[in-house]
C-alpha cells in the first residue's frame, strides 16, 4: 500500500490534529464503555499517531498489515506492542476492552462480504461490554468517481505535491496516488493504486449488528466523517 512512501505519511497528513481527535475519541470511550479495563487495539494503526495520544489513558497495541508503516510507528513507539496482521483474519489470541479502526482504514477491506468479515475478526477481539470503534470512509452517497484532488505539504528540505484521482469497476473504488516529491538531490516521481470499498452507512450498521454489537452513530465523530460505536453483548 504505502510500501514507497510510508517516510512520506506524516508529511502528508501534516493537518490532521492528532491529538485533538484522541481526546474527542477517549470522551466517546468513556461515554460508552461497559467493561472495566483499559486494554486498547488500533487496528490499521500507520504511523502510531493515534497511540502516541492513547497511551496516556490506556494500555495501547496496534496492528497493520503495511510493515512499512509499522516501522515508522515502532520508531515512534518503541515500547508498544504492534504487530503486522491483516484486519480480516488476525488473531491475537485474547480480547481487549477497546479496538479501534480509524481514518476510514476500513475500507481497506474492499467488498462488502469482507468488511462484514473484517467487523466480525475485529468484534471477536473485543471484551463483552467492551467497545468495537470504527471510522468509516466516504459512504457511497458521498463518494464521486473520477475526481480530481491535490494536496500539497512542505518541511525543511522536503517538498510533496500529490495528485490523487479515483474510479470504480464493480464495489471497489480505486484510488490512483500520483506523487512528486521534491529534495536536494532532484525530483523523484512515484505512483501506488489503493482499493477501497465505498459502503453505505446502513452496510456498517449491519456489519456491526451482525457481529453481536449494539451499535450507533455518531454524526460528527473525530473528523466530520461520523463514527460508529459498537458495545460488546
Amino acid at each position: 500500500m504505502f510500501s514507497k512512501t510510508a517516510a512520506l505519511y506524516d508529511v502528508i497528513y501534516h493537518w490532521k490534529d492528532y491529538a485533538a481527535e484522541s481526546e474527542k475519541l477517549h470522551a466517546i470511550i468513556q461515554q460508552h464503555k461497559q467493561a472495566a479495563g483499559n486494554r486498547l487495539l488500533d487496528v490499521a494503526c500507520g504511523t502510531g499517531k493515534h497511540l502516541e495520544h492513547l497511551r496516556g489513558w490506556y494500555t495501547v497495541e496496534g496492528l497493520d498489515l503495511d510493515a512499512e508503516l509499522l516501522k515508522v510507528a515502532a520508531e515512534r513507539l518503541p515500547d508498544v506492542p504492534l504487530r503486522e496482521g491483516d484486519m480480516l483474519d488476525f488473531d491475537l489470541g485474547r480480547s481487549f476492552d477497546v479496538v479501534t479502526c480509524l481514518f476510514g482504514s476500513v475500507a481497506y477491506s474492499g467488498t462488502l462480504a469482507r468488511l462484514r468479515a473484517a467487523v466480525a475478526n475485529m468484534a471477536r477481539h473485543v471484551a463483552p461490554g467492551g467497545l468495537l470503534i470504527i471510522e468509516p470512509f466516504l459512504f457511497t452517497e458521498n463518494f464521486t468517481p473520477g475526481k480530481i484532488s491535490l494536496q500539497t505539504a512542505e518541511v525543511p528540505g522536503l517538498s510533496i505535491a500529490r495528485m490523487t484521482v479515483s474510479r470504480t469497476e464493480g464495489e471497489a473504488a480505486y484510488f490512483s496516488f500520483n506523487y512528486l516529491v521534491g529534495t536536494e538531490a532532484g525530483v523523484q516521481y512515484y505512483e501506488e493504486e489503493h482499493i477501497l470499498g465505498v459502503f453505505t452507512r446502513q452496510e456498517y450498521q449491519e456489519a456491526l449488528e451482525a457481529a453481536s454489537l449494539d451499535a450507533r452513530f455518531d454524526d460528527e465523530g473525530l473528523m466530520g466523517r461520523g463514527l460508529f460505536v459498537g458495545v460488546k453483548r
